[in-house]
């Protein structure tokens, strides 16, 4: 059974991070059901040491998902 409750205080705490280190740039932040994990998709594209320090920043693990259509993409898997 999927934990809703517990999704949804992950999703805020990311945005929050972005808010707070980039600024408002998310062009998409979801959970993927199928792939059981939050996606998020940045409206810029980061250099790798701009992904490392972001990264850093994350309550729960992050992993650099690679260059979507909008910028740079990231998964956290739950």
């Amino acid at each position: 059974m999927t934990d809703f409750d517990s999704i949804w205080h992950t999703l805020d705490e990311i945005r929050t991070v972005v808010n707070a280190v980039l600024g408002e740039c998310i062009w998409n932040l979801s959970y993927n059901e199928r792939r059981m994990a939050i996606e998020l998709e940045l409206t810029k594209y980061l250099e790798e040491e701009e992904v490392d320090m972001l990264i850093n920043q994350f309550p729960v693990t992050a992993e650099y998902d690679g260059i979507g259509s909008k910028g740079t993409k990231f998964v956290f898997y739950m």
